[in-house]
């Protein structure tokens, strides 16, 4: 018995030794300017242990028996610290980090909601950091697709972009109608065309995800989405200012001034920009075209609400009122002109052409760490657009097609996602999201009945050496009834506005499971219900249209009157998701495989005749890439093929039709695919010398026959706005004069194939191939302050961002410029 007992206290003081021995290391990080450093990564390789900085840049490690160990510490842009320490105790350390001399830019992402290298993302990313934006001027969309293998964004004007991604295009302004790209703010969706163009200021980075995203990125990410990140508040004192000024008028002012209001608690960022030029197109009706004006400010504030939670807080504001855009017709040239589109236009209205639009948004990202494994993310968002845009539709000096399109929208999301990783084999993420958006676009029309019976009737001779021909009466001829003779009128108006109210739940899942080592799988499904309601309005024109009662839509002489508002309403259901495989070679290899359903949401189309549903558009992708990470984050290249399959994919035809006046034809028993191959690759050679190149090919056409196995019209056609072949390549070589002074030199080309803006492939309509050249040359002191001369399109290459637009619906496609050689300078300061 007595020998029992021994045996029970000696185990007892075993056991408790044991866990005496057992003992936890905290501390925190911070970098030489002793800012604390949030999602750092501490380990302890020898126990397979690890931890992750807080908001407030403090870690803990639990249970770590006593020993000696080496503790590592690593956070992307700064160098790794590997420290030997003694653990007989509880450990309290900290840790500065120093900031990498050089490495890649944009090898950080967070597609996946969590902080990953991109090669260790089982998708086609392309990322670029804020520095890089910077450094190559990017402040707009279109600037950002010439370093995007796969990506064409066309900006007619901040209210109307055409985003394309692997050759499909998103830039319907129609309210009921759902983008097939995608964009999201801070994890917000802003995809709406009218309001989705922001201007890119103070960003951190931003992420273009190519394939369906849906799972990711919610119900419009059919084929891609693009994320912009924005800079958050941060607990330091900093600021930087950029000026410049060049031709055309350019004059840029940007910048921002971070601060904490409470130390280590609250902290405060306030962001701007101004950024405009004159026109580089004269009217010759009054002012001038293809210009900008763009003023934006954003204010962040972070809240450390404690050792584990967070509450980041964003309002941003936007106003643009650019003058018109050069919607210059193709076949009638203004008085003493030419029809190239790069020279001086005649267009109706003058000065009264142009764009006035306001976006705003608040977004409330709470962040709490539930445990080590556990966190959870909620985001709520508002956001409004209103925007008033005026165009002259025909391109000439005739009064015949004068519209506006006045689009306005809000919404209101709510998003709750879980993330989990354990630090072994499984980690990923679920939730749940709330989606709600009110919109409409009106447009109403102006039109001069003279006018436009001379397009009707004598459409060769409707502009005769740049004047307008005008006919002020119906023929008097008896084909024409009792309306023979009739006296036209010189001013006309009509509307037609569009409205789509919608709301969406989401559920969704996304886990990543490490099935060996080396081989990762992934699994994501989102599941969605919809309530779309869509109406249509065609206000009676206040004076009837005499031309209406032979086009079918008296008394409107354009649009069909509905006789009041037609509307329809219906839901849905529908799901999509993705599996990938990642399989890592080494820890500088990997290669991925990945099978996805995409979808654009059911459009219900209402006329002022008919209501139908167009089915869902559909794509199933098959994609597969290799993905590399050499020379300590300092050489990456990529490479990936893909290829997509459409069903009931979406086309809409605008014409003038001589029973309804301008009707838009909807189909949705299109049948397409798409098969392309893209590569990058990015280098940092030094400190002082870096490059990048990447290449794009596209084949995506129209099958022979649709989903019903007719033969298509548009069989073997191109995509629109999807060149064939596109590429771009840079560098950034910075050469030290002394230890305060360096110059550097920024080039950067690019090039893009053959462009048709219109499926039906017409040759008129399209821009061969190009390439532009950017040159930014200057010199760096202190490391703070910068002088810079810059040149985009250094070779003043002439060519066309679109071509037919509303003028083609009546046989008089307009033709928009590019924009030509800008030069100028800029100095900034960092403080």
């Amino acid at each position: 018995m007595k020998q029992t007992y021994f045996i029970l206290m000696v185990l007892c003081v075993i056991s408790l030794s044991g866990f005496s021995q057992s003992y936890t290391i905290s501390g925190e990080i911070r970098d030489t300017n002793k800012n604390l450093i949030p999602v750092a990564n501490v380990m302890i390789p020898d126990l397979n242990k690890g931890s992750v900085t807080n908001a407030n840049g403090k870690f803990e490690l639990k249970n770590i028996p006593e020993g000696s160990y080496t503790m590592k510490v690593t956070y992307l842009g700064f160098e790794t610290i590997e420290q030997q320490v003694e653990v007989s105790g509880h450990l309290k350390l900290s840790f500065q980090l120093k900031e990498a001399s050089y490495m890649l830019d944009g090898i950080m992402v967070s597609a996946q909601k969590r902080e990953q290298l991109n090669k260790d993302v089982p998708i086609a990313i392309t990322s670029y950091s804020g520095k890089f934006l910077d450094n190559t001027n990017t402040f707009e969309y279109d600037a950002l697709s010439e370093f995007v293998p796969g990506l064409q964004i066309q900006i007619q004007s901040v209210n109307n972009p055409g985003i394309v991604i692997r050759g499909i295009t998103s830039d319907s302004g129609d309210s009921r109608v759902e983008p097939r790209v995608s964009v999201f703010q801070d994890g917000v969706s802003i995809s709406k065309s009218r309001g989705s163009v922001v201007e890119l200021y103070d960003m951190e980075r931003v992420e273009v995800l190519k394939g369906p995203q849906g799972t990711l990125f919610g119900r419009g990410a059919q084929i891609g989405a693009i994320h912009l990140i924005q800079n958050k508040a941060k607990n330091e004192n900093s600021g930087y200012i950029k000026t410049a000024y060049g031709n055309f008028n350019q004059r840029l002012l940007t910048g921002h001034v971070n601060t904490p209001l409470v130390q280590d608690k609250l902290f405060v960022r306030f962001a701007g920009i101004y950024n405009a030029r004159d026109g580089f197109l004269e009217n010759r009706s009054g002012g001038d075209l293809n210009g900008k004006e763009t003023l934006a400010f954003r204010t962040a504030l972070k809240y450390i609400i404690g050792d584990n939670t967070t509450l980041d807080f964003i309002a941003n504001w936007q106003r643009d009122t650019p003058p018109g855009t050069s919607f210059k017709s193709g076949r009638f040239a203004p008085i003493g002109g030419d029809t190239n589109p790069n020279s001086f236009a005649d267009l109706e209205r003058g000065d009264e052409l142009g764009l006035d639009r306001d976006v705003w948004g608040l977004t409330a990202i709470l962040k709490h760490d539930i445990s080590q494994y556990w966190d959870f993310t909620f985001i709520s968002a508002y956001r409004s657009f209103d925007s008033d845009e005026a165009f002259d539709a025909d391109g000439t000096a005739a009064p015949v097609l004068f519209f506006r399109e006045e689009s306005k929208g809000d919404q209101f999301s709510q998003e709750l996602r879980f993330n989990f990783d354990t630090n072994e084999r499984f980690r990923g993420f679920f939730g749940v999201n709330f989606f709600a958006e009110n919109g409409s676009q009106s447009v109403p029309l102006e039109i001069n009945e003279q006018s436009y019976a001379a397009l009707l009737l004598a459409p060769d001779n409707f502009i005769v050496n740049g004047v307008p021909t005008i006919i002020p009466n119906i023929p008097n001829d008896p084909a024409f009834g009792p309306l023979a003779g009739a006296p036209l009128q010189e001013f006309n108006s009509e509307r037609s506005t569009n409205f789509g109210k919608n709301y969406s739940g989401d559920i969704f899942i996304d886990g990543s499971y490490d099935v060996t080592v080396k081989l990762t799988a992934t699994l994501g499904l989102r599941a969605t219900w919809e309530n779309s309601n869509a109406a249509l309005e065609v206000d009676n024109a206040e004076q009837p249209g005499v031309l209406g009662n032979f086009l079918g839509s008296f008394p409107n002489n354009i649009f069909a009157p509905t006789n009041g508002r037609r509307k329809a309403s219906e839901s849905f259901t529908s799901a999509v998701g993705r599996f990938a495989l990642d399989y890592k070679f080494n820890e500088q290899v990997s290669a991925f495989g990945n099978i996805a359903r995409g979808r654009r949401p059911n459009v219900i189309n209402v006329t002022a005749t008919d209501v139908n549903v167009l089915s869902e558009e559909t794509v199933w992708s098959y994609e597969l890439g290799v993905k590399t990470l050499f020379m300590d984050n300092r050489f990456q290249f990529d490479a990936n093929a893909y290829y997509y399959d459409y069903q009931n994919f979406q086309t809409t035809i605008a014409r003038l039709d001589p029973v309804n006046g301008l009707v838009v034809i909807p189909n949705d028993s299109g049948s397409a695919t798409s098969y392309g191959f893209e590569t990058s690759f990015q280098y940092a050679a030094s400190k002082d010398i870096s490059f990048f190149a990447n290449y794009a090919y596209i084949d995506a056409t129209f099958d022979d026959t649709d989903e019903d196995g007719n033969p298509q019209e548009l069989a073997g056609n191109r995509f629109r706005l999807t060149p064939e072949h596109s590429f771009s390549l840079g560098a950034d070589v910075n050469v030290p004069l002394s230890s305060r002074a360096e110059v550097f030199f920024r080039p950067t080309y690019s090039f893009k194939s053959k462009v048709f803006f219109q499926e039906d492939n017409l040759p008129e309509i399209s821009q061969d191939g190009y390439g532009l050249l950017n040159l930014r040359l200057g010199i760096r002191l202190d490391k703070t302050k910068e002088l810079t001369f810059f040149v985009t399109n250094a070779l003043d290459q002439e060519f066309i961002i679109d071509a037919g637009n509303t003028g083609q619906a009546f046989g008089i496609p307009t033709f928009i410029a590019g924009p030509p050689r800008f030069y100028g300078i800029q100095f900034s300061v960092r403080f």
